[in-house]
């Protein structure tokens, strides 16, 4: 009898009738995402996906050039109906709205009420405290010599950036990060309270991402809140109790929930997987790493790469408000079309190579922020400045590091996450 050891390349092409983007399953193993990406770019880059009831099926767009199009024009494309996969009516709409589910004048006096926290004035100023948080982090994880790179290095620093920003203290850190993994990882049974598509969801429907995980964080938020009302703190939760948004309409209860819950989830969730995948990149392919550790200047461009590469979002889904043509296809008003930024990032008609790991890659136009959105991601120049500062501090650290285990992936089809990054460290 012969073994198939065959691993497939992620650039061999996935038979189009096996291509199943709203298949959880198929985003475990790391390969056949981006084999379903490839075949979709070359075979059919704005693809009718189906979905099983009550989900009516998405247009998929996985070219550079067409997600690029529906992310700059919310008239057409609309986040409002919600910017996940999930339909929901207009009662859910009212109750579950963040800033990710508005367009035009609201969203962008909602945005600007924190816009000016996440600016490059302010970031700026967090460099010293970056620097001495990444160097504790690293001290603690080192002493260990074998360690979870995961839960001491990518999860461990902006978890604690998150708090300093939220003013709340360390001790609070790991209940924050596991309110993420149970919020985002809501189709993964080892994160999930209640699966996304189970039959006991629809007692938290009302809930965003259905889990009822968000009932502790909005217990948690309040609390804030109340203890920080009418104060002159420079908090996040503070700009959000005691400024009026410029459109001059104060944020509800229901408003602070919502964009609390975003704060605690997207502070974290995506910075920790860019900061886990650049890592076990730089794993596998060690010519890069020495690279970097022979020239340290390329780490700026290099953090460009990481975040091409990384993709920690796969999707976000928008609504189109009018039929409309896409990649040669007619969309009709009411289909959702959903911008695979992961497959944008992989765009042979953009990115020279683009399945090389290259820290020297210039001219780097990925999409993992978005490209040309008012969704633009508002924290992009955070996440930036902290997996840069990272691995200015890593890298001159150690002299080898390597796998020792396997790395299994969050079963979702929207974060791109590693769950566990197994490792072994050789100090410089």
């Amino acid at each position: 009898m012969t073994i198939d050891t065959h691993t497939p390349d992620v650039r061999e092409p996935l038979p189009l009738e096996e291509v199943d983007l709203a298949d959880n399953d198929k985003f475990l193993d790391g390969v056949t995402p981006w084999r379903m990406f490839h075949t979709l770019r070359h075979e059919d880059p704005v693809h009718w996906q189906p979905e099983d009831a009550p989900n009516s099926g998405f247009w998929a767009a996985t070219r550079h050039a067409d997600i690029a199009r529906v992310d700059r024009d919310p008239e057409t494309f609309t986040s409002t109906r919600f910017v996940n996969l999930e339909e929901v009516d207009d009662d859910q709409i009212k109750k579950r709205a963040s800033i990710l589910e508005l367009d035009g004048v609201r969203h962008r006096a909602m945005r600007s009420l924190l816009q000016r926290q996440f600016g490059a004035g302010v970031i700026n100023q967090y460099a010293d405290f970056l620097r001495g948080l990444t160097a504790r982090t690293l001290d603690t994880a080192f002493a260990k010599g074998r360690f979870d790179f995961v839960a001491d290095v990518s999860a461990d620093f902006p978890i604690n950036v998150l708090a300093r920003l939220l003013d709340v203290p360390e001790d609070d850190t790991q209940q924050l990060i596991d309110w993420g993994n149970r919020i985002i990882g809501n189709t993964d049974p080892d994160y999930a309270d209640v699966l996304l598509h189970s039959a006991e969801s629809e007692k938290y429907r009302d809930l965003p991402f259905r889990s009822p995980a968000s009932l502790e964080v909005f217990e948690y938020g309040r609390e804030l809140a109340r203890q920080r009302r009418g104060g002159n703190g420079t908090d996040l939760v503070s700009k959000l109790v005691n400024e009026t948004p410029r459109d001059g309409v104060p944020l509800s209860a229901q408003d602070f929930d919502n964009y609390f819950l975003l704060l605690v989830v997207a502070g974290n969730e995506t910075t920790r997987h860019s900061i886990s995948h650049s890592m076990l990149a730089l794993i596998q392919h060690p010519e890069q790493l020495d690279r970097l550790r022979r020239d340290p200047s390329l780490i700026p461009n290099a953090v460009e790469e990481f975040l091409r590469w990384a993709s920690p979002v796969y999707h976000f889904r928008r609504t189109a408000t009018r039929d409309v043509e896409l990649g040669g296809k007619r969309i009709k008003e009411g289909d959702k079309v959903v911008m695979w930024y992961a497959s944008g990032n992989r765009d042979e008609e953009v990115f020279g190579n683009p399945y090389d790991f290259d820290v020297t890659r210039t001219d780097n136009d990925h999409v993992t922020f978005g490209k040309g959105s008012p969704h633009l991601c508002l924290g992009n120049l955070l996440a930036r400045t902290e997996i840069r500062i990272m691995f200015e501090e890593l890298i001159p650290r150690i002299a080898d590091i390597r796998l020792t285990g396997d790395v299994p992936r969050v079963r979702s089809n929207f974060v791109n996450g590693i769950k566990r990054l197994p490792v072994e460290v050789t100090l410089a």
